[in-house]
């Protein structure tokens, strides 16, 4: 099982967190959440992607954006966020997916269990 098959499984078998009740969906955007958790906000939309090769059964493949931000910040102001996105070759085959994945990884950053990414900034700066 590749990295790409791997994580689309993860994300696949993985539960909803309990948080994912509370998210809140624009009419306009069905795609776009917003959920508390831990004193933070993970904002997260799925956008399909453009396939590099002809898709036989015609299903769409979704990629997702997010950011970790404090509740009322002003998140066009630098420093305010921490913003985050699937890799170049990660795709899920729902919008659900890809926002569920993001919602993961935004808790992961919040818990500090990320690898890469944290919310200290955010913390010290007092954003």
């Amino acid at each position: 099982m590749n990295a790409r098959s791997h994580a689309t499984h993860e994300a696949a078998n993985r539960p909803p967190h309990p948080s994912a009740a509370r998210c809140a969906s624009p009419s306009a955007n069905p795609a776009r959440h917003q959920i508390d958790y831990e004193a933070f906000e993970i904002h997260a939309s799925a956008e399909p992607v453009e396939p590099v090769e002809p898709v036989e059964d015609g299903a769409s493949r979704y990629t997702y954006s997010a950011y970790v931000c404090h509740p009322g910040a002003d998140v066009a102001l630098p420093g305010h966020t921490v913003p985050f996105h699937s890799s170049g070759d990660e795709s899920f085959g729902s919008e659900a997916d890809a926002i569920d994945e993001a919602l993961h990884v935004g808790r992961s950053i919040i818990d500090g269990t990320h690898p890469d990414l944290s919310v200290l900034s955010l913390v010290t700066h007092g954003y």
